[in-house]
């Protein structure tokens, strides 16, 4: 994929996806189509049929095959019926090991796709080599009028597209090097490249993007972060892994929410001069 610079700085977003746990025994197919799935994958991909209940569920397979009926009764009770079915929806079921005709997971693709955000606030720099007691007092010591400025939340999150594409967004490219003035720090941002599901769990594939001489990217240090879908209806989502769980929410314009992010970013980036200009 061909991208000039200008583009890249303006489209790289990453976050670092603690709520998910790497996974490197997995591996992305190199054809990225919404048929191929992955090694050890069992589940069945589709569309949902008329005849879709909370206890059935008909999906029309994607070999163009007669449609399947399954029991998803169980999966109802369990909450493990994630996303409202529509007719001509892209939807997953993992059948059951035991019978093949019930469905254990049933997952509505369209809607796990689109844009998921959550907020992140800021720490104060060098807040890792810093104790929570003396990082929770150095917080009570900060003026208000810092905390105003600084203190800012922002939204992090990623956009799941069609084709198993998967983008950043959230992204607040570097200002200056006022920003060393900043007593703040964001969280680090990584680059989202891919989704998959794997026996009704979400992958999602990340990388370091590195331009070459003729501009192209090329992506290294590839890893694959693997989460339970604990929750998926309407515009909720939540993630979880190694028991640790996230909540997102849905966001209709990737513009919008980098033009709130770069507005705050200029905003910081103003009061830096200012400053430097008292001083």
């Amino acid at each position: 994929m061909k991208l000039k610079l200008t583009l890249l700085i303006a489209f790289i977003a990453t976050i670092s996806f603690v709520s998910c746990s790497n996974k490197s025994d997995i591996r992305m197919p190199k054809t990225s189509t919404d048929n191929i799935k992955l090694k050890g994958d069992h589940t069945v991909y589709g569309l949902a049929c008329e005849g879709c209940t909370d206890s059935v569920v008909v999906l029309l397979p994607v070999d163009g095959k007669d449609p399947v009926q399954y029991n998803c009764l169980n999966a109802h009770r369990k909450g493990k019926i994630l996303g409202k079915l529509k007719i001509g929806d892209w939807i997953a079921v993992v059948p059951s090991p035991d019978n093949k005709k019930v469905a254990d997971i049933v997952i509505d693709l369209d809607d796990l796709k689109g844009i998921w955000c959550y907020i992140v606030m800021p720490k104060l720099k060098d807040y890792e080599n810093m104790s929570m007691k003396l990082q929770n007092r150095l917080m009570k010591e900060l003026p208000d009028s810092i905390k105003e400025t600084y203190m800012i939340p922002r939204e992090y999150g990623f956009w799941m597209k069609r084709q198993w594409i998967c983008q950043s967004v959230g992204y607040v490219a570097s200002q200056n090097s006022l920003e060393d003035e900043s007593p703040v720090v964001y969280p680090p941002l990584g680059y989202f490249t891919g989704w998959r599901i794997w026996n009704g769990k979400l992958i999602i594939s990340s990388g370091t993007p590195n331009i070459l001489k003729d501009n192209t990217i090329e992506i290294s240090n590839v890893r694959y972060d693997t989460c339970n879908i604990d929750y998926l209806k309407d515009d909720s989502l939540v993630l979880s892994s190694d028991g640790v769980s996230r909540s997102y929410y849905r966001k209709n314009s990737v513009e919008e929410l980098n033009k709130k992010a770069k507005a705050m970013a200029a905003k910081l980036s103003q009061k830096a001069m200012d400053d430097a200009k008292d001083n």
